[in-house]
């Protein structure tokens, strides 16, 4: 596959957090915002949104860009507006999830920032480029400022250490710090990167992810394939467990763990997509069109105890 961050097509940015971490409530916020008060582009930017979402006006910048590239609001032409997944999510009557305490809705929203490059390219970088598992801060700003440079990309040196901190501590919170800029980062519970206080470096934690569901797992994957290999019929193993944007990559799952989780990926999909493992082949293959994958399906079946409630 092509390297997707040397591509030209391929947009990137390093910022518009306004250097703060994704916070607990922020895209809640800001979906109630566009979907029951008719919020668009210019509310967040505005002095009155300082009263209306409770916080300063860098953090209500901060929050709109977080629901964009969450996947939980879109832009269409200068106007906001919720996506089908933050209707499924977080509705306050019929949503699987509207204050984000299952752990499948952080899978989603890790998946939407490490997955795709365009709007969080530094998360994209550290999940699917970056080949150590152990890495330090400053070797991880070289490389990104070298990829900005060689994409003529606008992005200072020192703007992509702010954008790295703020994709550092997005997983992993300084220990002991109690500031408020350390309040309430959505993505550390996943236990994705851990952070080592000796030397200072970073780790991705590998492995199986319990809390990681099945259907989750599987909608990344489509998204995956849909994305990079549109007009392939088959997957191997190995594309989806390191290829740039896969369930593997984005999930830091083990080989093991994808193994285990596409020998099911037949009962997850309704038999859209099948294993096969036959003669040394290991591969997925698709039974229909991708575009059959029922999205909506995967994304609930993922929430049992709030399906078995409703």
């Amino acid at each position: 596959m092509k390297d997707v961050l040397t591509d030209s097509d391929v947009r990137l940015q390093f910022a518009g957090h306004e250097t703060f971490p994704l916070r607990l409530l922020w895209l809640k916020k800001a979906f109630d915002a566009v979907a029951y008060h008719g919020a668009v582009r210019r509310t967040f930017q505005e002095q009155t949104a300082i009263a209306q979402f409770g916080v300063g006006k860098n953090m209500a910048l901060a929050m709109r860009h977080w629901a964009l590239a969450a996947g939980m609001l879109a832009d269409e032409n200068g106007n906001l507006v919720p996506t089908a997944l933050a209707q499924l999510l977080l509705d306050n009557r019929v949503g699987l999830d509207p204050y984000l305490e299952d752990p499948s809705t952080l899978w989603l929203v890790h998946a939407a920032l490490a997955g795709k490059p365009e709007q969080s390219t530094t998360f994209f970088y550290a999940f699917n480029t970056l080949n150590q598992t152990v890495f330090d801060r400053e070797g991880l700003v070289e490389a990104i400022h070298d990829l900005a440079k060689g994409r003529g990309a606008r992005a200072t040196m020192e703007t992509v250490k702010r954008d790295v901190e703020v994709f550092l501590r997005s997983y992993a919170p300084r220990s002991g710090d109690v500031s408020e800029d350390a309040a309430e980062p959505l993505l550390a519970e996943l236990a994705l990167i851990r952070e080592s206080r000796l030397s200072g470096q970073f780790e991705f934690v590998r492995g199986p992810k319990p809390s990681l569901q099945d259907g989750i797992f599987a909608l990344v994957l489509k998204q995956f394939w849909a994305r990079w290999h549109p007009d392939a019929p088959t997957l191997s193993a190995e594309q989806v467990s390191y290829g740039a944007g896969s369930p593997g990559r984005v999930f830091k799952l083990d080989e093991d763990s994808v193994m285990a989780r596409l020998t099911k990926i037949g009962d997850v999909t309704a038999g859209a997509i099948i294993w096969v493992d036959t003669a040394g082949l290991r591969q997925v293959l698709l039974t229909r069109k991708l575009a059959d994958v029922d999205d909506r399906a995967l994304v609930t079946a993922s929430y049992p105890y709030r399906r078995a409630a409703a």
